[in-house]
C-alpha cells in the first residue's frame, strides 16, 4: 500500500507553474418572486456575491491547497477583474509576480445568476482572440524569467481557448521545459490540440479527444482507449495519455500498459471544475512519485470528491488523503 501521508506532506516541497486562461466566477444568488412588467423574464433580487478563481486559476488554487508552491503565468485585462482576481490568488497563496496585465484584452468574467438552486443565466465577460506578437513576446518573457529563477518540477498548460496559450507560447515553453528537464502536464482544447508535442502527460476528456480524432464509435472500451492512445503518440510523441470518461472514471496509458479505472459512486451536485482538480492532483502525484498508476487513481478519487460541491471549488487535501487511504490497496 501506498504511504499517503508520507505522498501528501511532500507536495509542500514541489513547486508547479500553471500556464494558460485564468478568469474570474462570479456567483449572484437570488430570489424570484415575480415575472418583470417589460418582459416575459423573472425579476431576481439579488441577496449574495460571491466572486470565486476559474480557469487555469482554479487548477493553481488545487495545486495550492495540496500544499504545493502555486505560480500562476497568465495574461488579464488591465481592470477592476482582473484586480479582483489578483488579490483572490494572493490571499490563497498563490505566486501572482508573473502575470501580466494588458490594457488591450479584458479579464475573462463568467458570470452566473442562480436562484432556488439553479443556474437561470450565465452572462460572459471576454476576448478571446490570441495574444498579439508583442503580447506573446512579453509573456514569453515572463515565463523564462519564472522557469530561470524558481525551478519548477512541474509546469501545468491549462487551456480554455482564451487566447493565451498560442501555438508559438506552447511550443516555446515545452522546448524549454524539455531543456531544463522539467515535467509537462497539458489540459488541452480542440484549438491547438495538436499543438502539444512531447509533453509528458496529455489529459484531454473522450469528447475532445473524439472531436479531434474524427472518431465516431460510440461506448466506452479499453480497445478503443488503447487505440485512440496509439493515435496520440503517432501524433504527439508524448509520454502518458490520460483520459477522463465524465461518470466512466478515467483511463491512463503509457507504453503499452493502460487500463481503465472505474470512477467510485458519489453525490454528483456539480461538475463544473472538476478537469481542474483532476489535472492539478494528477501531475503534483505524478511529480512526486513517477506512479502512472498512483498518478490516475488519486486523481479519479480528487475528480469525484470535488463533484459533490456546488460550483468551482478546490480539493480538500485531508478528505481526499482520507478517501486514497480508504479506497485503494
Amino acid at each position: 500500500m501506498a504511504d499517503f501521508k508520507k505522498l501528501f506532506d511532500g507536495f509542500s516541497s514541489l513547486k508547479a507553474g500553471i500556464i494558460g486562461d485564468v478568469m474570474l466566477d462570479t456567483y449572484m444568488w437570488g430570489k424570484v418572486d415575480r415575472i418583470s412588467p417589460e418582459a416575459p423574464v423573472p425579476v431576481v433580487a439579488l441577496q449574495h456575491k460571491e466572486y470565486r478563481i476559474g480557469g487555469a486559476g482554479n487548477v493553481a488554487l488545487n495545486c495550492r491547497s495540496l500544499g504545493a508552491k502555486a505560480t500562476v503565468l497568465s495574461v488579464t485585462g488591465d481592470d477592476a477583474d482582473g484586480l479582483t482576481l489578483k488579490n483572490l490568488f494572493e490571499s490563497k497563496g498563490i505566486d501572482t509576480s508573473f502575470m501580466l496585465a494588458g490594457s488591450g484584452r479584458i479579464t475573462t468574467n463568467k458570470m452566473r445568476i442562480i436562484s432556488r438552486s439553479q443556474q437561470m443565466m450565465r452572462l460572459d465577460a471576454e476576448v478571446t482572440r490570441d495574444l498579439d506578437a508583442a503580447e506573446e513576446t512579453l509573456f514569453l518573457q515572463k515565463v523564462e524569467s519564472y522557469l530561470q529563477q524558481e525551478h519548477p518540477d512541474i509546469i501545468i498548460l491549462e487551456d480554455y481557448n482564451k487566447g493565451v496559450l498560442t501555438e508559438k507560447i506552447i511550443r516555446q515553453v515545452i522546448a524549454w521545459c524539455r531543456e531544463k528537464g522539467i515535467l509537462v502536464a497539458v489540459d488541452p482544447k480542440r484549438r491547438n490540440f495538436f499543438a502539444y508535442t512531447g509533453v509528458d502527460i496529455f489529459k484531454p476528456n473522450l469528447k475532445e479527444v473524439k472531436e479531434a480524432l474524427n472518431l465516431t464509435a460510440e461506448g466506452v472500451n479499453e480497445h478503443l482507449l488503447h487505440t485512440i492512445h496509439a493515435e496520440l503518440v503517432r501524433l504527439l510523441q508524448h509520454s502518458i495519455s490520460f483520459i477522463t470518461l465524465s461518470e466512466k472514471g478515467v483511463f491512463y496509458q503509457r507504453g503499452e500498459v493502460g487500463h481503465i479505472i472505474p470512477s467510485h459512486i458519489r453525490n454528483i451536485a456539480d461538475v463544473s471544475g472538476a478537469g481542474d482538480t483532476v489535472i492539478a492532483v494528477a501531475s503534483l502525484v505524478y511529480a512526486a512519485t513517477r506512479d502512472v498508476r498512483l498518478m490516475a487513481e488519486t486523481a479519479n478519487i480528487a475528480g469525484g470528491l470535488v463533484c459533490e460541491e456546488v460550483g468551482t471549488a478546490a480539493i480538500d487535501k485531508e478528505k481526499l488523503l482520507h478517501e486514497c487511504e480508504l479506497l485503494l490497496p
